[in-house]
């Protein structure tokens, strides 16, 4: 069964609360993104397998720690996982980084692939798949979708922002996966937006409309 972590780390706190302020600026809310991102990242990582490594070091030889296995990859969902990216990359930055494009059908509301770009090893890979918001869920129960039919059977998610609508419906269609969610909010509108919410994640990062 999935297990969903909603961190209650006072920095990312924080600096999600400085997220949602409509006032935050386009350069700030990137900066925060990629902020959080990081922070959740190292949240996330707890559970990886280390193994023991004997080095030398300036004074003797001695025993220390490295990750174990499996690389990583940080797969987000196109266009606002960009966002996470960097923040994710500056602790591990060794990881391999893949993209996955969706896009709504307007008459059926489904998800739609349109594109889907991954390291070619991408199946031996731990891999986290990024999304600033888990709102319907539709989007991101895709995407985990195409990466299993590609062979990954290692997939993590993580959002910074979540509702409850999303987080079912995604333990149902994916109970292997591990959900790390930044604030857990109350429920989705009748326009399927989080509220409180911070409005559309994409939009603020890049400064559309």
């Amino acid at each position: 069964m999935s297990k969903v972590v909603v961190m209650d780390h006072p920095l990312i706190q924080h600096k999600i609360g400085m997220l949602r302020r409509k006032e935050t600026g386009s350069m700030e809310f990137r900066t925060l993104v990629s902020e959080i991102a990081a922070l959740e990242c190292f949240e996330a990582t707890r559970e990886l397998e280390l193994q023991d490594v004997e080095i030398e070091t300036p004074i003797c030889k001695t025993t220390v720690k490295e990750l174990k296995g499996k690389k990583l990859a940080v797969v987000p969902i196109l266009r606002a996982g960009l966002g996470m990216v960097e923040g994710m990359l500056n602790l591990i930055p060794a990881a391999k980084v893949g993209h996955i494009g969706l896009y709504r059908d307007p008459e059926t509301s489904e998800p739609v692939e349109y594109y889907c770009k991954l390291p070619e090893d991408c199946a031996n890979r731990e891999v986290f798949v990024v999304d600033p918001m888990l709102a319907t869920g539709g989007s991101s129960v895709a995407a985990l979708q195409m990466l299993k039919d590609r062979g990954v059977k290692n997939i993590h998610f993580m959002c910074i922002i979540a509702a409850p609508e999303g987080v079912k419906r995604m333990t149902e269609a994916h109970p292997d996966v591990d959900l790390y969610i930044g604030a857990l909010d109350d429920h989705l509108d009748e326009k399927n937006y989080i509220v409180p919410g911070l409005g559309d994640a994409g939009d603020r990062i890049f400064g559309t409309k």
